[in-house]
């Protein structure tokens, strides 16, 4: 049923599974919004699909997702951030995302620059800040959707928290 549902093969879901025992917990997805002076949203260029999102990955044990969002960040884009608050916690099923085999969660920070420096991991091909009142360009949709980022920037102008 899962290789249905992703449109796989069997031995590839298996694999996938090969390394999950237990009972079935979800993912923790952590990302970072990060907005310049300009209003101008951060994005990179994710090496596995060519497309953009904002920085993030899985959440590391041992680590707050708060200090994994602004370690991704420092990591993908090359900017150290401090984070400001917790911007929104969405439930992938939720949303328009890709289809996955596992249930994730996504939590999203608010960043403010402190540095730029260089991208030290290999992630990522590119780093760009893009105008929301502009297109923005083709977005990892497993990742990060359009109307997300948008939702974001709304959102680091208010005081709400999204749960979702």
């Amino acid at each position: 049923m899962p290789a249905d549902l992703a449109s796989t093969d069997s031995p590839t879901i298996a694999e996938l599974f090969s390394f999950e025992s237990g009972y079935a917990n979800l993912k923790l997805d952590v990302r970072c919004a990060v907005f310049n002076d300009a209003g101008q949203v951060l994005l990179v260029r994710e090496t596995i699909d060519g497309m953009w999102s904002l920085p993030g990955g899985w959440a590391d044990v041992g680590v707050s997702p708060a200090e994994n969002a602004a370690k991704e960040v420092r990591k993908e884009s090359g900017y150290t951030v401090d984070i400001v608050r917790l911007l929104a916690v969405w439930d992938l099923n939720k949303h328009r995302h890709l289809p996955s085999v596992f249930h994730i969660w996504k939590l999203v920070f608010l960043g403010t620059i402190v540095s730029a420096g260089e991208v030290i991991g290999v992630e990522t091909s590119d780093v760009a800040f893009f105008d929301l009142d502009a297109a923005l360009p083709a977005l990892s949709r497993g990742r990060i959707l359009p109307g997300q980022i948008r939702r974001l920037d709304a959102l680091r102008r208010s005081i709400e928290i999204e749960f979702d």
